[in-house]
């Protein structure tokens, strides 16, 4: 058993060039010939001003494929300064990876071309990186390995092409000024995701030469036994509230048609159960694991896809007694966008490099995931 677990060092990467609001549309494509009329409203909404695509602007194709982008990000780990040892263990998580077999990490590691190693992928949605890192953290803890790399990465953008959209309807333009949140459905999710990739590299022992994270805990819950599915990809969702996967439908054409594949969201489920579940409900019950008070946490990490949820989840914290004023918020949404499963790993590479950390501080990461309503916390020390 290892006394505690150290990210020694945390890398990224985006492809491309920054991707402005006004530049969207004609990267990913007009929906029917038509440019959208609720995209500035959707945009306006999520305060997302840049963010990037693998899509090449001139000739519409992926630059990249997750594999490469999550490798690509390994590769600013600079693993081979920051120890002599191969690699162990490779951890992967994304909801978005190139091919259904073999699996994600195992085509990072085919990328990454290292020594052989375990492999361990994740699924899920935005806890599937979160749930990567964990995987790492309890096989150092356990003192199964010594140290490991932890990856989440997304490729959104091949998803919001506008060929696999259809027109806007009347209703939902109109019922957008009323309700915000329409935003997640799937004519609108186009303007909210993006691609990129973090990783860790996970250790034993801290890194003598400059800051290291030192992880407390990582706890996830579960709250599927409650509420039925929320986002999707796949499959439909049926009226009762069941999936038909993509491999109960008769035929290849079908699944186009009835774009089985698009990612979606059950829109009135997110709006009335996505912060008091994976906030409230969420904390509560891990603090009756894990002591912590508001006063002990220096930085808040929260990974949202909108600013129209910062004030709601900033209620439900004080809902529970758990208030941690605004002033000690880090995030990166406006700069880079809503990057699912890879945004812990944006958020924690900018404050270290914002200099802004010092010893003893303590960070509180949160990442919620709607797919059928799950939370994670992880409490972690500078030092």
């Amino acid at each position: 058993m290892n006394a505690s677990v150290y990210i020694n060092r945390v890398a990224t990467f985006l492809p491309g060039a920054p991707v402005s609001n006004d530049e969207m549309e004609g990267i990913l494509g007009l929906v029917d010939g038509k440019k959208s009329r609720i995209r500035e409203k959707i945009l306006h909404s999520n305060g997302i001003q840049n963010r990037h695509y693998v899509i090449d602007r001139a000739t519409g194709l992926p630059t990249l494929n997750n594999a490469q982008l999550t490798a690509e990000a390994v590769r600013n780990l600079s693993l081979e300064e920051a120890t002599s040892r191969p690699l162990e263990l490779l951890c992967c998580g994304t909801s978005t990876p190139d091919q259904i077999l073999p699996s994600h990490a195992s085509m990072v590691h085919g990328e990454l071309g290292n020594p052989p190693c375990e492999v361990a992928s994740f699924s899920g949605v935005c806890l599937s990186g979160l749930s990567s890192m964990k995987y790492g953290y309890t096989s150092i803890l356990s003192g199964l390995v010594h140290r490991a790399v932890a990856t989440g990465s997304e490729l959104s953008s091949t998803f919001m092409q506008g060929k696999h959209f259809q027109e806007e309807s009347e209703s939902a333009i109109l019922e957008l000024d009323a309700r915000p949140e329409i935003a997640f459905e799937k004519d609108f999710l186009r303007w909210m995701l993006s691609d990129g990739a973090g990783a860790v590299l996970l250790s034993d022992h801290p890194d003598p030469q400059g800051i290291s994270l030192r992880i407390d805990w990582i706890e996830m819950m579960s709250y599927a036994n409650l509420l039925p599915v929320c986002m999707y990809a796949g499959a439909i969702k049926n009226e009762e509230g069941t999936l038909t996967g993509w491999r109960e439908f008769d035929s290849y054409k079908a699944l186009g048609e009835q774009s089985v594949f698009s990612i979606k969201q059950d829109v009135k489920l997110l709006n009335e159960h996505v912060v008091n579940i994976t906030v409230a409900r969420g904390l509560q019950d891990i603090l009756k694991k894990r002591a912590l008070t508001p006063d002990e946490v220096t930085w808040f990490l929260p990974h949202y896809s909108s600013n129209f949820f910062r004030k709601r989840i900033y209620a439900s914290l004080q809902s529970v007694n758990f208030e941690i004023p605004e002033a000690r918020w880090f995030t990166n949404l406006e700069r880079i966008g809503n990057i699912g499963a890879a945004s812990l790993y944006f958020m924690l590479s900018d404050l270290i490099n914002s200099h802004r950390l010092d010893r003893g501080d303590v960070i509180l990461c949160f990442v919620p995931e709607s797919g059928r309503f799950s939370t994670g916390f992880a409490k972690m020390t500078a030092v």
